[in-house]
């Protein structure tokens, strides 16, 4: 079905769901699968079509509708949304931990490797991936040294960067970002920007390779992390 065709489905739907017009039930575009259609008006609302069926949908307080959203009920958070001159209402409805029902928190002011995620009013909190910290400029971990105002990279990642390495040494090929190991972990390694940590992943198959410090197929590493996992 065209574009233009698809614009008359919707207006129909959206007179006869906005008048409770008794003319019969709107025709979905598709007559099988879920698909979901933004609402001409309102950014908190939506087309849902299951299986030829439609219904008029409103997201959760704290959620829009764009299309891409993924976090419930095909809504995404308000924050990562451009509703593109659609209305909304950003009035909050709060629970204890929550400003809205649906959301990202910071756990305080303070640096954290932990967050707060809301959904349904309810907190809980959820831990960053490993040498990273939460960030409210982009609801999401970041790296420590870009939050250097509250955060102390060395203390979130354990690692102290040194301020100069051997020239003869492995580290110094990787300069001015030297490698350094992760003890007992095969799975990460370290490496410094502008003299702080960052803990850096391999990857699930991938290994460290402690003797050229990179990450490699399990059955070309050497040193202590050589067929791991075999």
């Amino acid at each position: 079905m065209g574009s233009v065709q698809l614009s008359c489905v919707l207006i129909l739907a959206l007179i006869a769901y906005g008048h409770g017009l008794a003319v019969g039930t709107p025709e979905c575009p598709e007559k099988y699968g879920v698909q979901a259609y933004a609402h001409t008006e309102n950014c908190d609302q939506f087309f849902l079509c299951t299986n030829g069926t439609l219904t008029l949908e409103t997201c959760e307080n704290g959620l829009l509708f764009d299309g891409k959203g993924a976090v419930h009920n095909h809504c995404n958070y308000n924050w990562a949304v451009d509703c593109k001159g659609r209305h909304w209402d950003p009035t909050p409805i709060s629970t204890p931990g929550c400003e809205y029902q649906f959301g990202l928190y910071a756990v305080s002011k303070e640096c954290s490797t932990t967050y707060i995620k809301c959904a349904h009013g309810e907190p809980h909190e959820q831990d960053c991936d490993a040498g990273l910290a939460y960030d409210e400029r982009i609801h999401g971990c970041n790296w420590p040294d870009q939050l250097l105002e509250h955060c102390n990279p060395e203390a979130v990642v354990g690692f102290k960067c040194p301020t100069k390495v051997d020239p003869n040494s492995v580290a110094a090929r990787f300069w001015p970002f030297p490698r350094f190991p992760v003890q007992g972990d095969c799975h990460r390694l370290i490496t410094c920007v502008e003299g702080y940590p960052r803990l850096i992943s391999c990857g699930e198959d991938k290994v460290f390779d402690e003797h050229t410090l990179t990450c490699e197929e399990p059955e070309y590493a050497s040193g202590g992390c050589a067929n791991y996992g075999k």
